[in-house]
């Protein structure tokens, strides 16, 4: 049975004052999911066979740890972005959207980049050599999408996230020695890139040192639980260079 949307905001509402943890809004002709952010204590939503586009209200959802978005309006997959400050969000159903693109591989490797603490995409279990694979094959989604017509689900928007980026980048330079210290970390060395001319030498230490120093800064920012997400992220990064290497070989 389809629900009005006075009737969907009505449950949401309930599911608010109540302290309910499922809200399903199955088939309700939804296009404007704000409600979440009055959500904070929601564990599971569905929001399947709906007119969806903007996830940016779910970033609200702490506690989320099973979404379904099957068939929705979602065009890209930048809206991921939302999903990466959910930490306990296991399950994830996101097919049978624009997003998904016309290569499979891509579209998961993708997500499951981004989202490397997922249990199941589209009802399929992640394994550890998916999350491996992932490091090597996905895109990494550093910034929100832009709220702009898109073509289909892989249009770029690299336009739109190369500036906040670069300005990240800069404002965590301001304070850089002072990370460096407290952290007891060394830049990377710039005879690590003596086999490139002076120019390329020059470019490519400018650019790993930043962002070097961008991530340790941003590290300050975490607590434990993140701090353990990146730990197994960066083993797993590892693992599949390691690999990669001795296959080139």
């Amino acid at each position: 049975m389809r629900l009005s949307r006075a009737a969907v905001l009505a449950q949401a509402k309930a599911a608010a004052l109540d302290g309910v943890r499922r809200l399903n809004c199955w088939g309700s002709h939804l296009t404007d999911i704000s409600i979440c952010r009055d959500l904070p204590n929601i564990e599971v939503i569905t929001f399947s066979v709906n007119g969806i586009s903007d996830l940016e209200p779910l970033h609200q959802c702490q506690n989320l740890s099973e979404l379904y978005l099957r068939r929705n309006n979602i065009r890209s997959l930048d809206e991921l972005f939302y999903l990466k400050t959910l930490p306990r969000l296991r399950v994830l159903w996101l097919a049978e959207n624009p997003c998904c693109g016309p290569d499979p591989h891509r579209y998961r490797m993708t997500v499951l980049r981004n989202l490397p603490c997922l249990q199941k995409l589209d009802n399929q279990a992640v394994t550890e050599e998916e999350l491996s694979q992932a490091l090597v094959d996905g895109v990494e989604i550093t910034a929100p999408p832009a709220r702009s017509p898109v073509e289909n689900g892989w249009s770029s928007t690299a336009g739109a996230t190369t500036e906040p980026q670069s300005q990240l980048l800069s404002c965590c330079l301001e304070d850089t020695s002072k990370t460096q210290d407290e952290l007891d970390t060394k830049l990377v060395p710039r005879d690590k890139y003596s086999s490139f001319s002076t120019q390329e030498t020059d470019c490519s230490c400018k650019k790993s040192n930043n962002v070097l120093d961008a991530i340790l800064l941003l590290m300050k920012e975490l607590d434990a639980e993140e701090l353990e997400i990146i730990q197994q992220t960066v083993a797993r990064r590892l693992q599949a260079l390691q690999k990669k290497e001795l296959q080139e070989e």
